[in-house]
């Protein structure tokens, strides 16, 4: 199995030739004795598990190199808790980030075999739902890019994020077992396990230092199984890991129950234990969902703090020193349990009295916070808490109780502000408000947008404000560019690098360089071809997803991430219905073509959103088939959102859907993707279009619609959306069509609940804003149809994305917040080079 094509060997420097010799030599051996094939019966998939495992012993090589790093060196580590983390395809992002993908192209090639449509049967690790976990993904990249000594820690979910299929228009959840046919690049860590505990009871003893000692008895005890993914930083020798827990029974098969004929018994332990980790957010509208869901956020935090505590004693013994060697970031309050399991460890099973523990503990945890709706901030019964993590609870009442009477003694706040900050919520049903735990437990809690930040200070944190002004700061979101431009659009790539070579790559804000060429008429040209041939390869993605036929050279405007009311497809698409109506009222009306794609999942029990997808659908389904629009007008529902989807969607986008109520979106991420593909954004003051819109100048950026302060100003006077809509006569037959089942005549009634949640209540305020979103959307249509006016924008957003870089992000957390150091390069063999067609 040789590369004997030398005009492709010839493409390569002498260490990728050297490189190339050395891979072949392990490729083959995989192949061979790995994946048991030989060369006269090979297909796609054998050599992308060949290629896979062969990649993973080059990642575990330079792992292990890292790990001898830091054992000499012994650096402060950073320690990433989520519940969530949207890996999406590993493959290609590893080839770029190690300078492998040339080479492997080459080799692939030399044996009859494209790299491109290898990398097709990888499928995405759904280990998410939304930007939450993305961005974890983004920050995992740029911390092994920038030698941060940081180590994500999460599930290994079997079912990621379901499947999602259309049927008759409705949304269709289906298991995604990610992981069916094996996952080359991991690592399964067999000599780690950890025993995790639940329910039981707990009970007192006096120490030999004549000290009350608490002991917690768990009546159920589970595994959890190290599972590592290697994260590679790009151009730099440094790869950490994502450490995954699968669980697994502490007793595999009861042959006491076997051999009395209970069969199904014998292995139902063994099937309940290991629930745990089988599904990726459970539905928790049930008592069960709830306790998985609940027993999965411990059973993560449980496994992760007897890691990373022995790790410490392998070069530290006085726990004093903890927050000298250890930082650990919540990622949103799922893992905030972890404040109180640490505080347990210290308690009960290392002795220690409470306000040393406290100290440290203080000291160790971050919280960053996603979101400004008080509807969306973790709360557990008191009684689900008690059964499942008792000690838990007494711990956390006596947090509770230590922080009310400092902040009592004090007299910084009132009786109702006391309210507001205790961790329990008082009522016919006591809770446990996780994120106040996380506030409190943590020395820093940090916003994701400048907007956001400010506004969990006035509104959700107003009280603790008062008491922890120091804990509070803000950091921007940012993206990683080598996964959202160079691995989703090479082409823009090189293009940007022809003119201003590859420094933005690691420092993404050298795109400014960029401006100095945007009234270039031959960049201008090659930009547009760029875009306009990655429209092209989009418009044959959805005539093959869908077997809708579009026009590539339409406006291509885009709304894609996750269902919910508050991001406001909903919006979208009411106009949508408004511009079918004016091509039906007047047929010979011109117009600027328009392609809407739609793209997300909306939660399996959240009906709003689903009829919301379902409304989509059917006007879709209405429209396509209208001769009288022609190619007019398009819409299109891409089923299944994933990162692998959103990668070749967006470099084909001209506008970018942001139209969430302001001050509902923390920050939002795929405004960045979109913004560095080249695609204009249309929005709302919400989030980080905020900062985009600084960014980019006003002229170059479509804001329209109520501001926060005018939408919580609007809501307190009493908002009325049917005073809007009997203004508004378009408005008004909009919504008579969805009414009068224009959109449903085989199932009456069926948007009924759109039709009344619009003109009652309107929650995210639509009604408010249709007519500022129709004005900037015409204007939007008009400025297209100057090519030379809209590329010039589209080149400038790129040029002004740098501060959207997950590298920023990440070296803000390790200075301002985390202390870690962003250790010297260690520069790879292989430097990179941007991939060629």
């Amino acid at each position: 199995m040789v590369v004997n094509n030398p005009r492709l060997i010839t493409l390569l420097s002498e260490e990728q030739k050297a490189d190339l010799a050395s891979m072949e030599k392990q490729f083959a051996h995989h192949l061979e004795y790995t994946i048991g094939k030989n060369r006269f019966n090979l297909k796609n998939e054998d050599i992308y598990k060949a290629l896979g495992h062969t990649i993973r012993d080059f990642l575990i090589d330079r792992l292990n190199v890292t790990h001898e790093r830091y054992r000499n060196e012994n650096p402060k580590r950073v320690f990433y808790f989520s519940l969530e983390f949207l890996m999406g395809r590993t493959l290609m992002n590893a080839l770029i980030n190690l300078g492998l993908y040339e080479t492997i192209q080459v080799m692939l090639r030399g044996i009859g075999f494209e790299l491109t449509d290898v990398l097709e049967f990888e499928t995405d690790a759904g280990l998410g739902n939304g930007g939450l976990g993305r961005l974890a993904a983004c920050f995992l990249d740029s911390m092994a890019t920038l030698n941060v000594p940081g180590f994500g820690y999460g599930i290994r979910y079997d079912y990621g994020i379901f499947n999602q299929i259309i049927a008759n228009g409705s949304q269709l959840e289906m298991p995604d077992h990610w992981d069916a046919d094996g996952v080359p690049y991991e690592v399964v860590r067999s000599d780690i396990s950890f025993s995790v505990g639940f329910f039981g009871h707990t009970e007192t003893r006096v120490s030999g230092k004549g000290k009350i000692q608490h002991d917690w008895v768990p009546d159920e005890t589970v595994l959890a199984s190290a599972h590592d993914y290697p994260i590679p930083g790009f151009n730099t020798s440094t790869v950490n890991y994502l450490r995954l827990w699968a669980a697994k029974s502490s007793e595999e098969f009861n042959l006491d129950y076997f051999n009395h004929g209970d069969y199904m018994k014998a292995v139902q332990d063994k099937s309940i234990s290991e629930n745990i980790s089988k599904v990726l957010y459970p539905n928790d509208t049930t008592e069960q969902g709830k306790v998985l869901r609940l027993k999965q956020q411990y059973f993560m935090v449980c496994a992760s703090l007897q890691d990373i505590l022995t790790q410490f004693r392998e070069s530290n013994q006085n726990l004093k020193e903890l927050p000298n060697y250890i930082a650990i970031q919540l990622n949103d309050t799922h893992p905030s349990i972890g404040i109180a399991e640490l505080m347990r460890i210290f308690l009960d099973n290392e002795e220690m009295d409470w306000e040393p523990a406290w100290e440290i503990v203080t000291k160790v945890f971050s919280y960053t916070n996603h979101t400004v709706l008080p509807e969306a901030l973790e709360t557990w019964r008191v009684e689900l808490f008690e059964k499942l993590l008792p000690r838990h609870l007494e711990i956390i009442y006596e947090i509770n109780h230590r922080f009310l009477s400092e902040v009592r003694n004090k007299g910084i706040l009132s009786d109702e502000e006391i309210q507001r900050v205790s961790i329990i919520e008082e009522g016919n049903e006591k809770r446990i408000r996780m994120a106040n735990l996380a506030v409190i437990g943590s020395y820093r809690v940090n916003g994701v947008a400048e907007l956001h930040s400010e506004l969990i200070k006035k509104t959700i944190f107003q009280a603790f404000t008062n008491v922890f002004p120091e804990k509070f700061n803000n950091k921007t979101n940012g993206i990683t560019p080598r996964r959202w431009l160079l691995q989703s659009n090479p082409s823009l790539a090189n293009l940007i690098s022809k003119r201003i070579g590859n420094g933005f790559t690691t420092d993404l804000s050298k795109l400014r360089e960029l401006e100095s060429f945007v009234d270039e008429a031959d960049f201008q040209n090659d930009w547009r071809m760029v875009k306009q041939t990655a429209k092209d390869e989009l418009s044959k993605l959805i005539k093959s997803e869908t077997g809708i036929t579009i026009d590539p050279k339409s406006l291509i405007d885009v709304q894609i991430k996750r269902f919910h009311e508050y991001k406001r497809q909903l919006l979208n698409i009411l106009r949508v219905i408004a511009l079918y109506r004016r091509i039906k009222e007047n047929p010979s009306r011109e117009m600027t073509p328009r392609t809407v794609i739609f793209g997300g999942k909306a939660a399996p029990g959240y009906y709003m959103a689903k009829l919301i997808i379902k409304l989509i659908n059917n006007v879709a389904w209405v429209i396509n088939r209208d001769p009288d629009v022609a190619e007019r007008l398009k819409v299109v529902f891409l089923p299944n959102y994933r990162v692998s989807l959103a990668e070749k969607i967006i470099p084909g986008s001209n506008l970018s859907e942001q139209i969430s109520t302001a001050g509902t979106e923390a920050s939002g991420t795929s405004n960045m993707k979109f913004m560095l593909n080249g695609a204009l954004t249309i929005g709302t003051l919400d989030g980080a279009n905020v900062e985009i819109l600084e960014e980019v100048g006003p002229e170059n950026i479509y804001i329209f619609g109520l501001h926060t302060e005018e939408v919580f100003r609007l809501k307190e006077a009493g908002y009325q959306p049917a005073d809007y809509i009997r203004k508004n006569d378009e408005l008004h037959r909009v919504l008579l069509m969805i009414r009068e089942n224009f959109f449903s005549m085989g199932e009456p009634g069926i948007f009924g609940p759109i039709y009344d949640s619009l003109y009652y209540t309107d929650n995210y305020l639509l009604m408010a804003d249709f007519d500022a979103y129709d004005m900037t959307q015409n204007l939007v249509a008009r400025d297209y149809l100057d090519e030379t006016t809209w590329t010039k924008k589209s080149i400038l957003n790129v040029a002004r994305s740098g501060k959207f870089s997950s590298d920023r992000t990440i070296r803000e957390y390790a200075k301002e917040i985390w202390k870690v150091p962003l250790l010297d390069t260690v520069p790879p063999k292989t430097i990179y080079k941007l991939p060629q067609n």
